[in-house]
């Protein structure tokens, strides 16, 4: 259990680790977030784009 203790003190400097990695790990679900709301919309966009204009799809060096 000593080593366990160990490991959360961080030597220490716990107070400033932890944040850190709480800080962290908001940011990158925040970003995953986003981008995936993104994705779907942009998904969204090029669907109604290729309804209008079902022709060209596929032909990009034409």
């Amino acid at each position: 259990m000593d080593a366990l203790t160990a490991f959360f003190d961080m030597g220490g400097y716990a107070r400033f680790i932890w944040p850190a990695y709480g800080l962290v790990t908001l940011v990158a679900l925040g970003l995953l977030v986003t981008s995936g709301r993104a994705l779907r919309s942009r998904e969204r966009e090029l669907a109604q784009l290729q309804e209008r204009n079902p022709g060209r799809r596929g032909r990009i060096y034409e």
